[in-house]
């Protein structure tokens, strides 16, 4: 069974970008708007590692990584901050990685491979 990576960024073309490449390398996807939307769908989906914009609309990612992180069952979900905002290496400090966007594609799926496998 495929492992399952969900993208959580209000940008819709990051999104559809990152779930292509996550598809296009064998993995499942998922994805939600925002930090609001995405708690409903990490707890239905149960993903096996999240990519997190810190910067949305409603519910922004620290916040999300806090409640999260509050779910006995999910606070162990690994998580990988990709943001555009600088300093995005203190946001969530129990973050796997964090990348800047613009990004390289491999990066990203050389963090998920050492991070959940292939």
């Amino acid at each position: 069974m495929a492992k399952k990576i969900m993208v959580v960024d209000d940008d819709p073309a990051i999104v559809d970008y990152l779930t292509t490449l996550f598809s296009d390398n064998g993995y499942a996807t998922c994805s939600a708007p925002d930090g609001e939307a995405a708690l409903g769908v990490v707890e239905r989906e149960k993903p096996d590692l999240i990519t997190l914009d810190l910067e949305m609309p409603n519910e922004w990612g620290p916040r999300f990584y806090r409640k999260l992180s509050q779910k006995p069952a999910l606070k162990d979900t690994p998580v990988i901050v990709i943001s555009g905002l600088s300093g995005i290496h203190l946001a969530i400090r129990r973050a796997v990685a964090t990348i800047n966007k613009p990004f390289e594609p491999a990066q990203v799926l050389q963090i998920v491979e050492q991070t959940i496998g292939k």
